[in-house]
C-alpha cells in the first residue's frame, strides 16, 4: 500500500529536515543527489561523460606522478 501524506504532515516533515540539516546543507545534499541520478542515467544508457575519461582520451595531459 502506498502511504498517503496530507499537507501538514508534509510540512512537518519539511521543518523538522530544516531543523535535522539547515538550509546549505539541504542544497549541497540536493545538488549531490541530482549529480548522482544523472550519472546513474548515463551509466544506463551507456554513456559517460566524465572528465577523467575526456582528459584520458585526449592525451593532452602529462600524467601525474
Amino acid at each position: 500500500m502506498i502511504p498517503h501524506f496530507s499537507t501538514t504532515e508534509l510540512i512537518i516533515v519539511l521543518v523538522i529536515v530544516l531543523l535535522l540539516f539547515g538550509v546549505g546543507r539541504i542544497g549541497k545534499i540536493a545538488g549531490e543527489m541530482g549529480k548522482g541520478i544523472r550519472e546513474f542515467r548515463s551509466g544506463l544508457s551507456g554513456k559517460k561523460e566524465t572528465e577523467s575519461t575526456t582528459e584520458a582520451s585526449s592525451g593532452s595531459e602529462a600524467p601525474k606522478e
